[in-house]
């Protein structure tokens, strides 16, 4: 699956990764290959992804945690859109 994660100052993270785990504001929910088209709104939280070669830009190494499945990126808000296996996250 294509992930990629927005921010209103940059492209965070894109790339092919194996799930994303995101804190939807009915509770938290992940979302693997082939999954069912989806919109949604995100509370705060961490979104988390996991894949076996994620791979950071310098510029924003920062502002994930790394885990040992993957990284985790914490926000205050946002919104997702995943459609035919690329997932755009929209996070503040």
């Amino acid at each position: 699956m294509y992930l990629e994660i927005v921010s209103p100052e940059a492209t965070l993270f894109s790339g092919e990764v194996d799930s994303v785990v995101v804190p939807g504001v009915n509770g938290e929910f992940e979302m693997l290959k082939n999954h069912a088209s989806i919109v949604s709104i995100l509370k705060e939280g961490h979104v988390k992804v996991a894949g076996s070669n994620i791979q950071l830009e310098e510029e924003v190494e920062d502002k994930f945690t790394k885990s040992d499945r993957g990284v985790w990126l914490a926000i205050n808000s946002g919104t997702i859109e995943l459609k035919d296996n690329k997932l755009i996250v929209l996070a503040d």
